[in-house]
């Protein structure tokens, strides 16, 4: 019974292969990728340019500061005025470009005093909330400018 059942699959596995069409096998192409060449490019030989000497000021970005506009407004807390009456420490709010140089510049140009000491920081920006609204408040530079001992600066003249 094995052997019927062997002998007729083959039977019918033959039948069909001579029943279907033959179908022409087509060669594939293979498509092989080749590095193409660059154009060749010409050399050019290179340009003598003259250096030309230019001012300082215009090659800074800095100097786009006045001495007007590198100080702000002053300061004022608790803090600060103890040290502008004990320690002869004025506190300011400083544009965020300025650095220590010109902070001093602009101060002693400003209010015709003799500068010690500037120190310069960032203070950074707080996320804070008001009920449901999220916010924040922003982020400026300080600068804690020390006067030469014997000077005064009254801020809020009248």
């Amino acid at each position: 019974m094995a052997r019927t059942k062997k002998v007729a699959t083959e039977a019918t596995e033959n039948k069909v292969v001579e029943a279907a069409p033959a179908v022409e096998a087509k060669p594939v192409k293979k498509t092989t990728t080749k590095a193409t060449k660059p154009a060749k490019v010409e050399k050019v030989a290179p340009v003598k340019t003259e250096k030309v000497a230019q001012p300082i000021a215009a090659v800074t970005s800095k100097a786009a500061l006045s001495s007007f506009s590198a100080i702000l407004r002053p300061f004022i807390t608790e803090k600060s005025m103890k040290g502008i009456e004990k320690q002869q420490k004025v506190t300011v709010e400083v544009d965020g470009r300025a650095n220590k140089t010109q902070v001093k510049l602009a101060f002693e140009a400003t209010y015709k005093v003799k500068v010690k000491k500037v120190n310069i920081l960032n203070v950074r920006a707080k996320y804070t909330r008001r009920g449901q609204y999220p916010g924040t408040i922003s982020g400026f530079k300080k600068a804690i400018v020390t006067l030469v001992s014997g000077q005064g600066l009254d801020l809020f003249k009248e």
